[in-house]
């Protein structure tokens, strides 16, 4: 079996959620053009409330370089209004690892998050869970 060098991903914003595909390994390089095109993307909620749906394909394990990068953004991220991300593991032989870095990254930021084997349970999950926040807010 033959592994990428890097991998590569796709940023698609819905609504107040963006959906993110993402293929193989994450190293360093690629982790840093992902924040980059993040940054840029955080600014277009303008303080609003939103949350990320990430499908992980394959074995999309991130390098120490890389999971450092993704922390210091998910806490930008979170300054920034984003306050849960659904991520769906399909196709992968190391669903294990690849957990315990999305629970590293994520609770590094006092994020709210949850892992899926399926897109429809994390899309139903985190439009609930965004409507439920977003009512809290306006009753406040």
């Amino acid at each position: 079996m033959e592994l990428a060098a890097q991998g590569e991903y796709s940023i698609e914003q819905k609504g107040n959620i963006l959906f993110v595909d993402a293929h193989g390994p994450f190293n360093d390089v690629m982790a840093q053009l992902y924040a980059k095109d993040m940054y840029e993307v955080c600014s277009t909620f303008k303080g609003e409330c939103w949350a990320s749906l990430v499908t992980y394909y394959g074995n999309a394990l991130y390098t120490p370089e890389a999971e450092s990068t993704l922390i210091a953004l998910t806490k930008y991220r979170a300054q920034h209004g984003m306050i849960a991300n659904a991520s769906i593991i399909l196709d992968s032989n190391c669903g294990d690892i690849q957990q315990m870095q999305l629970r590293r990254i994520y609770q590094g930021a006092n994020m709210t998050f949850h892992v899926f084997c399926d897109i429809n349970s994390a899309e139903k999950w985190l439009v609930d869970f965004m409507s439920r926040k977003i009512q809290t807010k306006k009753a406040q």
